[in-house]
């Protein structure tokens, strides 16, 4: 990840941006297993992110905390240094952003347990930053695009079908987000695992959301998305399987500051039922509700906590 920052700037930025994005929180402070308890909540600015953001407000409130929600703040590096610096205390970061993006390793780890067992001992002893349990769903990067466009190029269904189509001249273009385009595990990495070159020319930057349209209407030939992402299912897309294992699992797990752990220990016991019910299938209706729907992502966290019986 290019990171062209100093870490002053970075702290000061994040300040910043979580002043902007507080929006106060969810009142608790009532009897539960987190009575007494002052947290802060936080996550990134898309989506999925806001979802599960939303469900750490609404859960540990219910369980007795006091929470100031900081949820949509703008970009991973931003979320992880407030996470870092002590301006929020828990937020969900994927074990294949935390692995390399954080970490900087530079292999991912292709078993979900394995993986997320390598990023909690490493973050933990480097960083004082504590992994509770993963959810299942792996919310990993894919390249898709609508029918006509993969029947343009030969039916092509891998990502080795797309490396063979782009070595060959034909030249498809390409509709990524910003960060994909300069992340480890994302472009580059993916063109030095395929054995491929996209030209400036074939790349399009777009905004995350902007994409999925992009591509369901033919403007983007292939685009970037995100597996669990309800849009998919709404422009039907056709994703290009990663025949060759590159992207890294991204399953899901509440990042907590070590401090917070310790004085607040039922913070896992509160967070772990959580986890184990965000499968796939969960993750991707919840999203396409927001995103197709139209619903707001408190609304959503809410309903889906309250129906599964996870909150009062």
């Amino acid at each position: 990840m290019n990171r062209t920052l100093t870490a002053g700037a970075l702290l000061a930025g994040t300040a910043l941006l979580l002043t902007a994005c507080s929006s106060g929180g969810s009142s608790g402070g009532g009897e539960g297993p987190l009575a007494g308890a002052k947290l802060s909540v936080g996550g990134k600015d898309f989506t999925e992110q806001l979802i599960l953001c939303e469900i750490s407000d609404a859960v540990l409130a219910d369980a007795g905390a006091d929470v100031t929600n900081r949820c949509n703040i703008q970009g991973t590096e931003a979320t992880r240094q407030a996470l870092l610096s002590g301006e929020i205390d828990t937020y969900w970061e994927y074990t294949g952003t935390g692995w390399i993006t954080h970490l900087g390793n530079t292999d991912p780890i292709q078993d979900s347990q394995e993986q997320w067992q390598a990023v909690k001992d490493q973050d933990l002893a480097e960083n004082n930053i504590v992994w509770l349990d993963y959810a299942p769903f792996n919310n990993t990067y894919a390249l898709a695009a609508n029918k006509d466009t993969i029947a343009q190029y030969g039916n092509i269904s891998t990502l080795s079908d797309l490396a063979e189509v782009n070595n060959n001249g034909d030249m498809p273009g390409l509709c990524v987000e910003s960060e994909f385009s300069v992340r480890n595990d994302g472009l580059p990495g993916m063109e030095e695992k395929y054995g491929t070159t996209f030209s400036s020319d074939q790349i399009s930057e777009l905004a995350t959301g902007a994409i999925y349209q992009a591509t369901g209407e033919g403007d983007c030939e292939f685009g970037e998305v995100f597996t669990t992402d309800g849009r998919i299912v709404q422009y039907d897309l056709t994703v290009l399987e990663d025949d060759q294992s590159f992207f890294p699992i991204y399953n899901p797990a509440p990042n907590v500051r070590k401090e917070a752990m310790d004085e607040y220990p039922a913070i896992a016991d509160v967070f772990a039922p959580i986890s184990a019910a965000l499968d796939n299938d969960t993750m991707t209706q919840l999203n396409a509700s927001v995103d197709v729907d139209g619903n707001d992502p408190a609304d959503v966290a809410r309903d889906w906590l309250t129906s599964e019986g996870l909150i009062g």
